[in-house]
């Protein structure tokens, strides 16, 4: 569920990327969930030609998926197929996070193919980030246009993309409309194929449109070489025009015959992979927690798991890494800068700090980074630098004490704690609970009255601060 700041500033992303009709138009999907177009159209008063063109605009920007789901016809009639609109809250976020992604990719695929290649590898992606979705022949003409490379920027495109996709950068697009069967069909399916599939009935509509219009893990990455080239077409169109008679069938007989050995690569289109950048930074600000709170060495042991797990994980949020084993840890640690001094004895060590438990066996030696204790460390700590700065270091006492306690706490004890005064404890609790940094609840007294609520209070920290 979106909250409503989420809603205005999605909203002003839209309008100041596309328009005011293109914001209207998602506006109505943040705040009203699923609809279909008819529903779009009487909304949001707008004509149906201008929520249509509303519609492809955004979901050529990765803002919208389409999904068609069959609906029981009235009496008489047979049923009906129509499609549904859905607002990607989450993409349309990413678009503040685009100077960030563009630096991740100039910094990653720079340190392997250098400051020259990654710049060009930048290039594809910006225009990828500008228009959502691109084929490969439009990738290739963009770049033909902003290179000086000459006949070899086609090829120098190619590569630079082939690189983009290899490091998960880029992704192919989701099909643009897939169909969703009854939810009874579902559930018959479910009961046939046992427990595990049963939990995919209790999913959304939204959850299971997503799931159906993503392409198979094996296709997601997978770019078809071409088997044919520009040059062979040329020398194959010159041979043609010199024969007088017959020289038009045949030149539509070479039109027809380069559509036929071309591949279906044209037709694919790529966009972004924003999961993978997600889940870059959501590592790099979990090894940069752990530098500071632990120390160096855990960091860099953190660091090497994560990048060994990163391909293998098959979500963004995940609670514990994939398992790895000591040995390919110890491999990845000593590549990274001020890994190359440290021994097996010192990075068990460290993932020991990490919060991983010894294994039982030392011939399957393999070890789990505890992530979600990791980032709730790290939120707590942000929300505890944002309390200091808005609401004064008193109230960062009594919110870095609710914290750690992390159990209810009556407002007396909170003040006598924090050495604050019963009365501005209060305001001040009251504050924090009133902008939902804090949950509040009554306490029953044995005789079934409520106390006073300046009086007793009972404290709990609001934990639905989801910065990372």
């Amino acid at each position: 569920m979106v909250s409503p700041h989420g809603i205005k500033l999605a909203v002003y992303l839209i309008s100041s990327y596309f328009g005011d009709l293109n914001a209207k138009v998602c506006e109505c999907l943040l705040q009203r969930g699923t609809q279909s177009l008819a529903q779009i159209v009487r909304f949001t008063e707008l004509s149906r030609e201008n929520v249509r063109n509303c519609l492809l605009v955004l979901i050529h920007h990765n803002c919208v998926q389409a999904f068609a789901v069959q609906q029981e016809g009235a009496f008489g009639e047979a049923p009906k197929v129509i499609t549904n609109y859905m607002a990607l809250f989450d993409n349309i976020i990413h678009k503040l996070r685009f100077p960030k992604f563009l630096e991740i990719v100039s910094e990653v695929l720079g340190e392997k193919v250098g400051k020259e290649g990654g710049k060009e590898c930048e290039e594809i992606f910006e225009g990828l980030l500008q228009h959502g979705r691109l084929s490969l022949n439009q990738i290739i003409d963009r770049f033909k246009q902003t290179s000086n490379q000459g006949d070899s920027s086609a090829e120098a495109a190619r590569d630079n993309f082939n690189k983009l996709v290899n490091a998960r950068f880029v992704e192919r697009c989701p099909a643009p409309e897939p169909f969703l069967g009854p939810p009874a069909e579902d559930e018959t399916a479910a009961k046939k194929q046992g427990a595990k599939s049963a939990k995919i009935v209790k999913q959304t509509i939204e959850q299971r449109a997503l799931a159906a219009a993503a392409p198979m893990e094996s296709m997601r990455f997978l770019v078809e070489t071409v088997t044919w080239n520009e040059a062979s077409v040329e020398t194959t169109d010159k041979k043609n025009t010199v024969v007088t008679l017959g020289t038009k069938r045949k030149q539509d007989n070479l039109e027809s015959n380069t559509e036929l050995l071309a591949t279906d690569e044209n037709k694919v289109l790529w966009r972004a992979n924003f999961e993978e950048f997600i889940r870059r930074l959501r590592h790099k600000a979990c090894v940069a927690n752990v530098k500071v709170r632990v120390n160096n060495d855990a960091a860099i042991v953190l660091a090497a798991t994560l990048e060994l797990s990163r391909h293998s994980e098959t979500k963004v949020r995940i609670d514990n890494s994939v398992p790895q084993s000591i040995n390919a840890i110890y491999d990845e640690v000593i590549k990274r800068d001020g890994g190359l001094g440290m021994d097996l004895e010192r990075i068990r060590a460290s993932l020991v700090e990490l919060g991983c438990e010894t294994p039982l066996m030392a011939i399957d030696e393999t070890y789990s980074v505890d992530l979600k204790n990791i980032i709730e460390q790290a939120r707590i700590e942000e929300v505890e630098c944002i309390v200091l700065k808005r609401y004064g270091r008193e109230a960062y006492r009594m919110f870095r004490l609710l914290s750690k306690a992390d159990r209810l706490l009556e407002t007396d004890k909170i003040s006598d704690t924090t050495f604050v005064e019963k009365k501005d404890a209060a305001k001040i609790l009251f504050k924090l609970w009133k902008d939902d940094y804090l949950e509040m609840k009554d306490i029953i007294c044995q005789e079934g009255q409520n106390t006073n609520q300046n009086d007793k209070l009972e404290i709990v920290l609001f934990s639905n601060c989801d910065l990372y």
